[in-house]
């Protein structure tokens, strides 16, 4: 069964609307220039207050080793993944399993970056737009993504109520993730949305 992934939570009402709706996991942002951002303070209450089972995913771009680890020390995630230019090494040398994110760019050798992040537990897949790191609320053409790929992949970019369930039928990903495609407001879940949402996508 594809996992669901609901990102950019921001408040601990939506975390456990989530949850309840059947959410495996819970996407915190850690970086400041994202209107989903959060402080670790903010974070930690969130990660206080998610029941057994669902995996907590500290997302950052591009952070220094200190903001890193000072993420970790404060606030109990599971899960570390990464949106920008970070090596395969720094990924690896924190003591959480990580996620890679790749911007499908033109070009992008997904067998060349399975291999240079080997250690990863799943490859994200997002819609490449030029400066932006993630969030775009637009997808890109699935059928770049090989059906042979050996590590676990993660589908976003762009995913809604509308097209999650045919994404996960031509895509058959390990899990999907979505932010903007179940909001209200930048930062603020709609409760309908996150509802249809992992109903379609688990159809």
């Amino acid at each position: 069964m594809t996992r669901i992934k609901i990102c950019g939570i921001t408040n601990c009402a939506d975390a456990m609307y989530a949850c309840q709706a059947g959410a495996d996991a819970l996407g915190l942002v850690f970086y400041p220039p994202s209107p989903r951002y959060i402080t670790p303070q903010q974070a930690s209450e969130i990660v206080a207050a998610i029941p057994p089972f669902t995996s907590s995913v500290a997302l950052f771009v591009d952070a220094d080793r200190d903001t890193i680890e000072q993420v970790i020390e404060q606030v109990k995630v599971d899960i570390l993944q990464f949106h920008g230019h970070e090596t395969e090494a720094f990924c690896a040398s924190f003591s959480r399993p990580y996620i890679k994110a790749l911007r499908m760019k033109d070009g992008l050798d997904l067998y060349a970056m399975q291999q240079q992040y080997a250690s990863a537990r799943a490859l994200l897949l997002d819609t490449y737009i030029k400066g932006v790191p993630g969030g775009t609320g637009a997808s890109f053409n699935w059928d770049e993504i090989p059906q042979d790929l050996t590590q676990a992949v993660i589908l976003a970019g762009g995913l809604d109520v509308h097209n999650v369930a045919q994404a996960v039928r031509l895509v058959r990903p390990y899990a999907v993730d979505v932010s903007g495609g179940v909001e209200a407001d930048k930062g603020i879940k709609d409760r309908d949305k996150i509802n249809q949402f992992i109903h379609n996508a688990r159809q």
